[in-house]
């Protein structure tokens, strides 16, 4: 069963994946990222009933020594009391490199005029497990109070702020015996240090997740409207032969 010993609680695009490929290098793997549920959507279901209350950490984490991320840093008060001797990291960046970010990615997923989020959209209409996903992700936005309507959270500057008051909650809600606030551009040492391990010889990695995240969901997105269209056009011309003959 699941035994977590790192708790991410940094909010999305604040170098996650880097910090998921770091942890795995350092002995913390596998790490449990969004990127488990997006590659696997039959995961969404226990997530929303997470978001209900309704949760068996062990089973969701089976096999993870790690988690960073949404959906596990939503829950990051949850998993303290479930793993009591895990510690905890606080991912950070500036409020308006960060609103930024988020704005040109999951918002434009989930609520945005964009071709990304329309290629979402189009998906959500004939890709239920997609539309479970999203309903997933907005009801745990709504849910976080990191902003007021989908409307306030394309404001750069709502944005910026509720991530700088959501980072002192953190602050204030960890023991400071078990936290480490950091930055990617931090590196390695404060992070082994914290985790108690060996600073390892290669450069801390840097991934370009927000070029990967773009890249994962239009690809997705095109692959399922490519299969229903397939679909559609196959049923059509099984149509037309039956009437045919």
């Amino acid at each position: 069963m699941g035994h977590v010993s790192l708790i991410g609680a940094g909010l999305p695009r604040t170098a996650t994946t880097s910090q998921k490929i770091g942890l795995e290098m350092l002995g913390f793997g596998p790490c449990y990222h969004m990127v488990e549920v997006l590659a696997n959507l039959e995961l969404v279901p226990r997530w929303s009933d997470a978001v209900e209350g309704i949760v068996d950490w062990d089973h969701v984490f089976d096999g993870f020594s790690s988690t960073v991320d949404w959906p596990g840093a939503y829950f990051y008060r949850e998993l303290m009391d479930a793993y009591p001797q895990a510690k905890v990291l606080l991912s950070v960046r500036s409020g308006e490199s960060w609103a930024t970010s988020i704005i040109d990615t999951i918002w434009s997923v989930l609520y945005g005029d964009t071709i990304l989020g329309n290629l979402s959209l189009a998906r959500e209409k004939v890709d239920p497990g997609w539309r479970n996903y999203c309903e997933m992700m907005r009801a745990m936005w709504m849910k976080s109070e990191l902003f007021t309507s989908p409307e306030a959270g394309l404001d750069p500057v709502v944005l910026a702020r509720a991530m700088e008051h959501y980072n002192k909650e953190v602050i204030a809600t960890v023991p400071k015996d078990r936290l480490l606030v950091w930055a990617p551009t931090d590196g390695w040492d404060p992070l082994c240090s914290f985790l108690e391990v060996a600073v390892p010889a290669t450069p801390f990695p840097r991934v370009n997740d927000a070029e990967q995240f773009t890249g994962m969901l239009a690809g997705g997105a095109l692959t399922a409207l490519n299969g229903w269209f397939d679909k559609q056009t196959a049923s059509a011309e099984h149509g037309a032969a039956q009437t045919a003959h």
